[in-house]
C-alpha cells in the first residue's frame, strides 16, 4: 500500500534530489522539486491546502524522470506519489476530452488499427512528410500542436498487422514480443529489426496478437479504470503466453518499466494485493530487448564475428531503462562491437518527454529539456544517436529538428540488425 503522507514526512530536506530535478533545472522554484512537490503534497493531504488548478499545473509540471528517487538516500517514491495525486487530480478536474479520445483509441486496438490506416491514406493532408523517414510537420497550427513541431509519421500497415501470428526460427528458445504502440504504428523498423536479430540467432517469436496498450499515457495522466482494465488483461494474457514462452521481450524502455514496475505499484496504490502479487509474478520474465539479447543469447559473440562499421554513435538512458530497471551495461556492449561508441555528455538526463500532459499542456518545458539535450548531442560529435525508446526518440528527433541539428537517431536494435544483414 502506498502511504503518501509517510513518504511525505519522510523527506529530510536533505536537497539532494535539487540538482538532479528535471523540472527544476528549467523553473528554479522550490516548489517544483521534489521536496517541494512532497511539502505540497503532504499539506493537500492533511487538508492544510486545497488541490486549486495552481497546484494541479504544479503536480503536472512533474517528468516523472525519477532523477530524485534515484539519488535520494532513502529512495522516496516521489514519483508514484505525484501518480497518484494525478489521480485525484482527474477525480476533480477531469480529463481533457482530447486526451479521452486517445486513451479510449489506446484501450481499443482494433479501432485505432483502422483509424491508424485510415491515418496513413490522410496525413498528407494535414502534415508535410520529412525526407529521411524522419516523420512530419504540421502544414498548419491544430489544436495544442504547431507548425515547428515533428511528430512520427504514420506506417502504410502497423507492425503486428504485417507480420504472421507465430515466426518458427527451428530454434530451441521461444520468446513473445510486446511491440508497443509507437513502434507498432510509426516506426515500425524497430520491430522488424528484433524479428532479424531473432533470425539470425534462431529464437522463435510469438507475436502476442492480442496483446494490449500497456497502460503508461493513462498512468501518468490519473486514468486509473483504463489502467486497471489494460493491466489485467494483459497480465491474465501474459501468464497463460508465459507458460510456453521463455521470456516476453520489450523493446520499449517505458512500456517495459510499466509491465514489470508500475503495474505492482498500481494495484498496491489500489490495494488490490491479489493483482499486485499477480503483476510481480509475471515480471521476472518479462525483460527490455537489449537485456535479453545480452544475458540470454549469444548475439555479443555474434556481433564480434562482423565487421566494424566506421559511424560514430553514442547512447541515450531512457528514463524507464536505466533509473526504474537498471539498464545500462547491456545496449552499449551490444552497440560498441561493431561502432566506433562514443559516451554522450550527461546521457542520465531526462530528454524531457514527460508524457501526454507535457507534450500537449506543458510543451514548451518539454521542447527545453529537449533543446538542451540536443545541444549536448550536437557537443559529443557523433553522427547516430540511439535509445531503446519510442517517446525519447519522438522527442530527441523533434529538438535534434528544432535545432537543425544533423544528427540520426536509430533504435539500438536497428543498428543491431543492419550489422547481421550485412
Amino acid at each position: 500500500m502506498l502511504n503518501v503522507n509517510e513518504i511525505s514526512n519522510a523527506c529530510v530536506k536533505c536537497g539532494k534530489c535539487i540538482p538532479v530535478c528535471t523540472i527544476h533545472e528549467i523553473n528554479r522554484d522550490e516548489i517544483t522539486s521534489p521536496r517541494g512537490f512532497l511539502d505540497l503534497i503532504g499539506a493537500y493531504k492533511n487538508q492544510e491546502l486545497e488541490l486549486d488548478k495552481n497546484l494541479k499545473k504544479t503536480f503536472e509540471s512533474c517528468f516523472l524522470c525519477t532523477n530524485c528517487v534515484e539519488v535520494c538516500p532513502n529512495h522516496l517514491r516521489v514519483d508514484s506519489v505525484i501518480e497518484k495525486v494525478r489521480y485525484d487530480i482527474a477525480q476533480k478536474f477531469g480529463i481533457a476530452w482530447y486526451k479521452k479520445i486517445v486513451f479510449f483509441f489506446l484501450r481499443h486496438r482494433k479501432v485505432l488499427n483502422f483509424l491508424a490506416r485510415l491515418g496513413y491514406v490522410f496525413q498528407s493532408c494535414a502534415f508535410n512528410l520529412q525526407n529521411n523517414n524522419l516523420g512530419m510537420k504540421p502544414k498548419f497550427n491544430l489544436p495544442l500542436i504547431k507548425k515547428d513541431r515533428l511528430l512520427p509519421s504514420l506506417a502504410k500497415k502497423s507492425f503486428l498487422e504485417s507480420t504472421s501470428d507465430f515466426i518458427n526460427n527451428q530454434g530451441e528458445k521461444t520468446i513473445g514480443l510486446f511491440i508497443g504502440c509507437l513502434s507498432n504504428y510509426s516506426y515500425t523498423d524497430t520491430g522488424f529489426a528484433l524479428l532479424e536479430i531473432c533470425k539470425h540467432l534462431k529464437i522463435n517469436v510469438d507475436l502476442l496478437k492480442d496483446q494490449s496498450c500497456c497502460g503508461a499515457p493513462h498512468y501518468f495522466t490519473g486514468d486509473f479504470k483504463s489502467v486497471e482494465i489494460l493491466a489485467k488483461k494483459n497480465i491474465i494474457y501474459f501468464e497463460e503466453k508465459l507458460k510456453t514462452l521463455d521470456y516476453i521481450i520489450i523493446p520499449e524502455a517505458t512500456c517495459s518499466a510499466m509491465i514489470n514496475i508500475d503495474y505492482e505499484h498500481f494495484f498496491h496504490m489500489q490495494e488490490n494485493e491479489e493483482w499486485a502479487i499477480r503483476a510481480r509474478n509475471i515480471s521476472s520474465k518479462i525483460l527490455l530487448a537489449t537485456k535479453y539479447f545480452y544475458e540470454y543469447t549469444n548475439l555479443e559473440e555474434l556481433l564480434k564475428t562482423k565487421k566494424k562499421i566506421n559511424a560514430s554513435i553514442t547512447y541515450h538512458d531512457p528514463c524507464h531503462a536505466r533509473k526504474m530497471q537498471g539498464i545500462f551495461k547491456e545496449p552499449r556492449s551490444l552497440l560498441k562491437q561493431n561502432y566506433a561508441f562514443k559516451e554522450l555528455i550527461d546521457s542520465n538526463e531526462c530528454c524531457g518527454f514527460g508524457g501526454v500532459s507535457m507534450q500537449t499542456n506543458y510543451y514548451k518545458k518539454a521542447l527545453e529539456v529537449g533543446i538542451k539535450k540536443a545541444k549536448n548531442i550536437q557537443k559529443s560529435n557523433i553522427e547516430i544517436i540511439s535509445a531503446e525508446c519510442s517517446a525519447c526518440r519522438m522527442q530527441i528527433s523533434n529538438a535534434l529538428e528544432h535545432e537543425k541539428i544533423s544528427v540520426k537517431f536509430s533504435h539500438p536494435l536497428e543498428l543491431i540488425a543492419k550489422i547481421l544483414q550485412d
